[in-house]
């Protein structure tokens, strides 16, 4: 399914401060920004930068001390804790670095569990459909012990994928990866996202993958420094140096 309604994701004066021993840590800090339906867009910076942070809260999995998030104008900052679980079950996908498979299930009974926990039906075709996509028709059965860096991530990928989400939060997707394992990763990733019409936002550090992106936001220090790309951006930003 190609997602073709007028999403849009708006970030308004959002901010993350935690405690620590030498004082209170700003994470982030005034971060403003819109991301409309289908863009691809890569977060950079260097390490510690809050890029991470940003993620986080632009999945719902955190919330900000101030600011906003509206996801198609409803502020998801004030929803609870089950009505933000609610909305990224049935809206969102996650790739991570580390993978995060369970063990004990193979590749397709991975990729079969967000589909069962949101009720899809014929979860196990749709679940066979999208790896048979992706080139793993042949390693259904397999744990992720036995399958490399490349086909682990590729069912990640797949079961990010799986559930048609609106919305693909991608953290270092390629970071553990050789480069050419990287580079096929990429290429299946941008794919099946121009496939999907999701809206994709990618933490990394990849260069490559940045400049595939729609647009990047560049954060120092919690503080966004740098946009660059999309129509009537700021483009002050240059290269995406410390990417």
């Amino acid at each position: 399914m190609v997602h073709t309604s007028g999403s849009l994701l708006e970030v308004q004066g959002l901010s993350k401060t935690v405690p620590s021993p030498e004082g209170p840590l700003h994470l982030l800090e005034d971060l403003n920004f819109t991301i409309p339906h289908g863009e691809v867009v890569a977060v950079v910076g260097t390490s510690g930068s809050g890029k991470s942070t940003l993620l986080g809260l632009l999945a719902g999995l955190d919330l900000p001390s101030t600011g906003r998030i509206l996801v198609d104008g409803q502020d998801l900052t004030t929803w609870s804790e089950d009505q933000r679980a609610c909305w990224r079950r049935d809206n969102v996908g996650f790739v991570f670095q580390n993978f995060q498979l369970l063990e004990n299930l193979t590749a397709l009974e991975n990729v079969m569990l967000p589909l069962e926990l949101r009720g899809v039906r014929s979860p196990r075709a749709k679940a066979v459909q999208i790896l048979e996509r992706i080139g793993l028709g042949h390693r259904l059965k397999h744990l992720p012990v036995k399958l490399s860096g490349g086909e682990i991530q590729r069912v990640a990928i797949a079961r990010a994928f799986a559930n048609e989400p609106r919305w693909l939060f991608a953290d270092e997707p390629t970071g553990s990866l050789d480069t050419n394992t990287g580079r096929r990763i990429v290429q299946l990733l941008l794919e099946l996202n121009r496939e999907a019409g999701t809206t994709l936002v990618i933490v990394t550090h990849d260069h490559e993958l940045a400049g595939r992106c729609h647009r990047r936001l560049r954060l120092h220090a919690g503080r966004l420094v740098g946009l660059v790309g999309g129509a009537g951006q700021d483009s002050s930003a240059g290269s995406i140096d410390g990417a």
